[in-house]
């Protein structure tokens, strides 16, 4: 049974002991709050994962309290407990940040379940926010950019799956992170203190292929002077990481096969086994169906590595994620070359969202560093992106749909300049507040996704 310890916050004192009651009887520990202040004490005080507050409070209404709460904790899911009369309210608060709302009167078996799916997000949440954590501190890697629906949705399969056995099938185009997610998965799971070892199966020939997988003896071969241990070998209790398997000779799947079925294999010249442990994961480029079909990898191979696949998506599929990206990148090589460029111009952005990168993000990585490079001013303007390409001419749209393109990437400009700051913002466009929230509401953006963006004039 959970031991997590919640939050319920009530001005009623005999709902406040039900819902305790409930909650202590299903295995969690509960602090109670009659009002704000008390609420506020204990979440500054302890380390809470959810919280449950009446949408009607004595001094001040629930979502204010939410605010505040969200202001100490930030990842703390809130469920709302409301009146039939307040609906909307409570409607207006998920907008706000709360996770769900609960009609009173409510039945007990709803509250539990509620419960269980706020705390089973904020897991993931946590979760997600660790891996990230893990590859920075570890590989340097800035973070693993994840705006975007389909890297969240990858990122919540690594956190789900890195401390299972299972083998991992990672498939997408050439520059789409395969390796990244591979090194998350193995810095997620429970072998992340042994070895991580990783190959390029379409890097090394295939006569020597073999003896750097398996391992050879002395005498196995001309030049073969000592015994010397294979990648699976040094992987034993670890993790070894098969990069492009869709380029192995036939005569290696084979092998392959034999330590996928039988966790052993003999080094080149023994006729003794050697067993290992190993944690497996693939990935490719290629269509292995395809290539199952035509005969150049092998049908038994492909449905023993295709355990839990999970599929990259390219660049032009998370365009979303390209201003991140870039700002990850323009910081990165800042530091490297020891310049000091501010930003892109909105044209440059414009460039590089309309162009539909077949190098995926080694391609944009490439494209900023050039320009970081070339560039003899603070901002990098349209002429030092993509130089050499001839860029696809935008098709014309009607008018309606035109004039909302330009009315988001308008508001997208102001809130990246004012770092998130929606007065400010309001006026440079000449907006009452109010109606600028609107416009930010109909166009789905996030003021949180502008607050650390870097300002450029």
């Amino acid at each position: 049974m959970s031991k997590e310890k919640l939050l319920v916050v009530d001005d009623d004192s005999n709902l406040l002991e039900l819902i305790k009651m409930r909650l202590e009887s299903a295995g969690y520990e509960v602090a109670t709050a009659l009002n704000e202040e008390e609420a506020i004490t204990v979440v500054k005080e302890e380390a809470i994962p959810l919280s449950i507050v009446d949408l009607k409070l004595v001094r001040k209404d629930g979502i204010s309290l939410m605010e505040e709460l969200h202001s100490i904790n930030p990842n703390m899911p809130v469920i709302l407990l409301t009146a039939h009369g307040s609906i909307e309210s409570a409607v207006e608060a998920m907008k706000k940040g709360a996770f769900d709302y609960l009609t009173k009167p409510f039945n007990p078996q709803e509250l539990l379940v509620q419960v269980e799916r706020a705390l089973e997000k904020r897991r993931l949440t946590t979760e997600i926010e660790r891996l990230k954590g893990l590859l920075k501190e570890k590989y340097d890697f800035q973070n693993i950019v994840a705006k975007s629906e389909k890297m969240q949705h990858v990122l919540e399969l690594v956190s789900h799956i890195a401390k299972t056995d299972s083998t991992v099938y990672i498939y997408g185009e050439s520059g789409t992170g395969k390796e990244l997610i591979a090194k998350a998965l193995y810095l997620a799971s429970e072998r992340k203190d042994k070895p991580f070892v990783a190959i390029n199966c379409a890097a090394i020939p295939e006569t020597l292929l073999e003896s750097e997988l398996f391992g050879f003896e002395k005498g196995a071969f001309t030049g073969a002077i000592r015994d010397s241990k294979g990648l699976f070998a040094q992987a034993h209790q670890g993790t070894i990481f098969l990069d492009e398997i869709g380029d192995m000779p036939l005569s290696i799947q084979a092998k392959l096969l034999r330590v996928l079925q039988e966790q052993q294999f003999y080094p080149v010249g023994s006729e003794k086994p050697i067993k290992v442990d190993v944690r497996i994961i693939v990935a490719t480029n290629k269509d292995l169906e395809a290539e199952v079909k035509n005969g150049s990898f092998r049908e038994d191979l492909f449905y023993r590595i295709h355990v839990i696949p999970i599929k990259l998506p390219s660049l032009r599929e998370r365009k979303e994620d390209i201003p991140i990206l870039v700002e990850d990148f323009l910081k990165k090589f800042n530091q490297k070359m020891k310049k000091n460029i501010k930003g892109l111009t909105s044209s440059a952005i414009k460039k590089l969202m309309l162009y539909d990168w077949p190098g995926n993000v080694r391609e944009l990585e490439n494209t900023i560093e050039y320009a970081v490079a070339l560039t003899q001013q603070d901002v990098i303007n349209e002429d030092m992106i993509l130089p050499a390409k001839d860029l696809p001419a935008e098709p014309l749209k009607p008018l309606k749909e035109a004039r909302e393109d330009f009315e988001k990437a308008y508001l997208i400009r102001l809130l990246e300049f004012t770092g998130g700051n929606v007065s400010r913002a309001a006026e440079l466009a000449g907006k009452y507040r109010a109606d600028f929230y609107n416009l930010i509401k109909k166009y789905n953006l996030k003021i949180e996704d502008f607050k650390n963006l870097h300002k450029v004039s």
